[in-house]
């Protein structure tokens, strides 16, 4: 399906390259979805309980609205904008590179070099997986984010971050505050990253 607008596929199964692409308006629900390509350069996508497989998903799309999303891929939502992801689960890597003005929240996002060169993009109780993620981002933010495996994480971003878990390593913030429970390594070797790591050890009351 190319070129269409205001249609609805429900219960369906797409199983082939590029099955959707071009196309506005669309609602999607408790489809089975198989498809390297898929969804570029659509516009106004709302998916629920969908699964997916594939290579560059939704590329240089709009107006998404996912819940309850499963996704294993590689390179998927590059160059995404305005978009709302909730409860999804996500195994992908170099995800929402050049994302701009989306929200991810509830949901698990699993791969290496998560977000590079995002703008406006904001985590909210997320799991992130995965090493060197969220790199090079403007106007970054997380609210109450576990990180786990991550190292090197927030290199030149401009960043506020609370996270919940340990993280293994941060390196060179450019702008901004970290905090965090526990950090197995900072990294400031240039002397323009000015961002602030602060360690907030977690009180524990009898």
């Amino acid at each position: 399906m190319w070129y269409s607008s205001n249609i609805e596929i429900t219960d369906t199964r797409l199983h082939g390259i590029k099955a959707l692409r071009e196309c506005s308006h669309v609602k999607m629900a408790g489809c089975d979805v198989v498809s390297p390509e898929f969804g570029w350069s659509v516009e106004g996508l709302v998916m629920e309980r969908c699964q997916v497989q594939g290579e560059y998903f939704m590329m240089r799309s709009a107006g998404l609205d996912f819940t309850e999303v499963v996704l294993k891929g590689k390179y998927s939502f590059q160059y995404i904008q305005d978009s709302v992801f909730d409860h999804c689960n996500f195994d992908t890597k170099d995800a929402f590179w050049h994302a701009k003005n989306v929200v991810v929240k509830n949901s698990v996002v699993k791969g290496e070099y998560l977000a590079w060169y995002c703008e406006n993009v904001t985590f909210e109780n997320c799991r992130i997986i995965g090493t060197q993620p969220l790199c090079y981002c403007k106007n970054l933010k997380l609210v109450n984010c576990e990180m786990i495996d991550t190292d090197l994480c927030f290199e030149k971003s401009q960043v506020e971050a609370v996270i919940s878990t340990p993280v293994e390593s941060i390196k060179n913030p450019l702008s901004g505050h970290i905090y965090v429970p526990a950090v197995g390594e900072i990294i400031k070797d240039d002397p323009a990253s000015c961002g602030e790591v602060v360690v907030r050890k977690q009180s524990c009351c009898a």
